[in-house]
């Protein structure tokens, strides 16, 4: 099994957004904002080369959205989704399984492009991985989090007949196994991939950046923060015991982190990158 790095570009999100109730004084010291409260985030998608499939990780946002779209959120960096495949020895249609944590647009977004006036797949060959229940969340959005699933990222996947649903969690590909987690969003699914002796989980927005480690720093876009505070501590508490790699998706500094129990609690022990340690 080999792993790739697919960086898909760099956006910007309201830093009281993505810290919830936490004071400015205290999250700008790991997430400096701008003149206008923004902070960098990446969007940083893995690649699994294992035989011959060709798994993908998310796909960040795409380009298909309008320019009044893309203006709210300062699209930046010499990044795309194709390019970084490309460096990667990959095309677009090398992909077998395209799998989505979950369907917000920074996630999905990539996995459907304009051709013209019709949409259709970026990874004709792939099928398209989600959660029955989630699916149902993203298509009977709540008002919440209705301007985060947009129907020309979802639709076209059961459309073109492409779409899976994924609802066990043991041995789900042979690669990876996945947990589900419901504080951010319903049935946000999480990969847990085994890697020699290592285990890798690809966190999603259950742990956006390094800065989102201690307990109450949780994202206001979160649909059930509360819950999401226990999903957390457990998992945070989990990922102490047993030495997890963390690889983060929106962290635009840090790739990838451990943690370890302190007198305060888990907090971040380590950053590096993801080729420091395969």
């Amino acid at each position: 099994m080999n792993l790739h790095i697919i960086n898909t570009g760099l956006f910007k999100l309201d830093g009281g957004a993505m810290f919830g109730v936490v004071p400015k004084t205290l999250w700008s010291r790991t997430n400096p904002a701008d003149e206008n409260n923004m902070c960098t985030w990446a969007m940083r998608c893995l690649l699994i080369e294992d035989g011959d499939r060709l798994i993908l990780i998310d796909n960040g946002i795409g380009n298909k959205q309008s320019d009044k779209f893309f203006s709210h959120y300062y699209l930046h960096g010499d990044y795309s989704l194709k390019k970084s495949l490309n460096e990667a020895g990959f095309s677009e249609d090398d992909i077998t399984d395209m799998f989505l944590t979950h369907l917000h647009f920074d996630h999905c977004g990539g996995g459907v492009k304009q051709d013209g006036e019709k949409l259709k797949l970026t990874f004709k060959n792939a099928k398209y991985w989600s959660h029955s229940e989630h699916w149902d969340w993203a298509t009977q959005p709540n008002a919440r989090e209705k301007a985060s699933f947009l129907k020309e990222n979802i639709l076209p996947m059961k459309e073109s007949g492409h779409l899976n649903f994924l609802n066990h969690t043991k041995g789900a590909f042979g690669q990876f196994d996945v947990e589900t987690f419901d504080g951010h969003t319903d049935k946000q699914m999480i990969p847990k991939i085994k890697h020699k002796d290592k285990t890798i989980v690809f966190m999603a927005d259950l742990l956006p950046s390094v800065g989102h480690i201690p307990l109450p720093y949780v994202m206001g876009y979160d649909t059930r923060p509360l819950l999401t505070l226990d999903e957390k501590e457990r998992f945070l508490n989990e990922a102490a015991d047993n030495n997890y790699i963390l690889f983060l998706e929106h962290d635009s500094v840090n790739e990838c982190c451990t943690v370890k129990h302190t007198e305060k609690g888990v907090r971040l022990d380590e950053t590096f990158k993801l080729s420091e340690i395969l």
